[in-house]
Parts: C-alpha cells; structure tokens; sequence
C-alpha cells in the first residue's frame, strides 16, 4: 500500500508548492522586447554594484509536485483554497482570522478541517 497521508503532510506539501511558485519565473506580457545595446561596464562599476539576488529555480520534481498539490485544490471550496493557500504563504493566523471575521482557533479549525478532505480523499485512492 502507499503513503498514509495526515493533514501535515498535505499541509507541507501545500508550502512546498507555494515555495516553488515563488521560484518561477514571472510571467511577463508576449510582444514587447527590448531594443537597447547591452550596457558594457567597467570593473570599477561592477564593483561598485548592488548585490543582486541570486535566482534559483525550481527542479523538474519541484514542478511536478506542484501541479500534483494545484490538483488537489479543485477537492475543496473557495473559501477553504484562499485559507490553505494564504496559511502555505505562511500569513499569522491573527491576519487570517481578521480577514475572515472569526477568532484564530475557529480559522486553525477550519484550516484542519480542509486538509482532513484533502487527506481522507487522497487516502481512499
């Protein structure tokens, strides 16, 4: 038999995929480009630069397990996907509870309850 899935796992999975979102590429308007010559620059200018942040992107398996946990999603409401979702983006339950006009042990409750369906379905496959 599989994996036993728990509302944790789903749940890091879910952090996962947000992570990876992040990692993508951002998508950018088809058409426009740019005509500028490359600006060459001197050692001394280089030198004097910002540090910019170093890209990574994601791996192939990162991908895949992305588009796996994005399937998921359609298992559950609306309301329940903007609250996985913005939880695997790691927003406090204070802003999540606000947003949603309800005390944090009701917003962690209906959280757990979203990655119990998620769970429960993916164990009866």
């Amino acid at each position: 038999m599989g994996q036993q899935w728990t509302a944790e796992a789903v749940a890091d999975h879910f952090e996962e995929a947000y992570r990876t979102m992040r990692k993508l590429p951002p998508v950018t308007v088809q058409g426009y480009f740019n005509a500028w010559p490359h600006v060459r620059r001197s050692a001394r200018e280089i030198a004097c630069m910002q540090a910019e942040p170093m890209c990574i992107r994601p791996s192939a398996a990162a991908i895949s397990r992305l588009e796996q946990t994005s399937d998921w999603v359609h298992w559950i409401d609306e309301a329940e996907r903007k609250l996985v979702w913005t939880r695997a983006a790691r927003v406090p339950w204070k802003l999540i509870s606000h947003e949603l006009g309800c005390d944090r042990t009701t917003a962690w409750r209906r959280w757990t309850l979203a990655l119990t369906k998620i769970a429960a379905r993916l164990n009866a496959a």
